[in-house]
């Protein structure tokens, strides 16, 4: 699968469909992951699975995660964001429909408030809508994520004890373990402690109680942007039946308050990581909605 130069380093990404006419589809991964989250998603986006050539689909790596490279720097969100831009430029992806889960839905949010003519439409899940306080984190989460803040602890939770990979991911997954090769191609770009540091980053990146000030300032910059943007289609997937899930009901009802020109599809039971369990189910709703309002023709 392709590696592409981004500015000072490389990002790796799975392709579909290359050569289809319309709008490219864009998935994007959160923490822990990488386009591996998606393998069950986009071969049956656009008609049944192992389908080509009708829609374009794409998922890169975030850049010191997955199969891309890791320049160094402190992968904060404005990080992630850069090389996301250069990726875009790089493969001529002036217009696209954007497709996120945790972090990637906050990076899909974040590139059509700064670029809204080139986001056709927005499917998002399981991910960071709103500036937070800790009173209204997930119960589930809390404790460990302020462990994770914490500064020498959230380092041998992450760095040292590989929590996300050894750990998390079981959590977040509502269906059972993943396959042994699954989990090997999860852990495979975080054999060390200093190749772990994209993982606590995303973490300490949760904007909660005004902290951290930079991931906030961007948050609520496309908030702005969802509620003032009736022009652009957007699909808000839900799911039930895990504590890990950062999309309640409540959430899903703030989403239906300020979010313009949205719909909500629910997809089953799942945790987390969504993908993993309900990847027919996602990319039903996904190519249905496409369909609909003619996203990727």
């Amino acid at each position: 699968m392709p590696t592409i130069d981004v500015l000072d380093s490389t990002m790796h990404y799975e392709e579909l469909g290359a050569g289809a006419e319309g709008a490219a589809v864009v998935f994007l991964h959160g923490n822990p992951t990488s386009s591996h989250l998606w393998r069950g998603v986009l071969p049956r986006i656009g008609g049944v699975a192992g389908s080509r050539g009708r829609v374009r689909v794409l998922a890169p790596d975030l850049i010191g995660m997955g199969r891309s490279g890791k320049p160094g720097g402190d992968y904060r969100f404005a990080d992630h964001a850069r090389y996301l831009d250069a990726w875009f430029e790089a493969l001529g992806l002036d217009e696209v429909v954007l497709v996120g889960q945790d972090w990637g839905g906050a990076l899909a949010f974040d590139r059509a408030a700064r670029h809204p003519e080139g986001v056709r439409g927005i499917a998002f899940m399981e991910t960071i809508l709103r500036p937070m306080s800790w009173e209204e984190f997930p119960p589930a989460a809390r404790s460990r994520f302020e462990a994770l803040r914490t500064p020498g602890t959230g380092e041998e939770m992450v760095l040292e004890r590989n929590l996300f990979i050894e750990d998390g991911l079981s959590r977040t997954i509502l269906s059972g373990p993943l396959a042994e090769a699954d989990h090997a191609v999860y852990a495979a770009p975080y054999p060390t402690p200093g190749t772990r540091r994209p993982m606590l980053q995303w973490a300490r990146s949760m904007p909660l109680d005004g902290e951290p000030a930079d991931v906030v300032s961007r948050v609520k910059e496309y908030d702005a942007w969802l509620s003032a943007s009736p022009e652009v289609p957007k699909l808000l997937l839900t799911f039930d039946g895990s504590p890990t899930l950062m999309i309640g009901p409540r959430e899903a009802e703030w989403c239906a308050q300020n979010v313009s020109a949205l719909e909500t599809e629910y997809c089953g039971a799942a945790a987390h990581l969504c993908p993993e369990d309900r990847p027919e189910e996602i990319a039903a709703a996904v190519t249905a909605w496409i369909a609909r309002h003619g996203l990727a023709g």
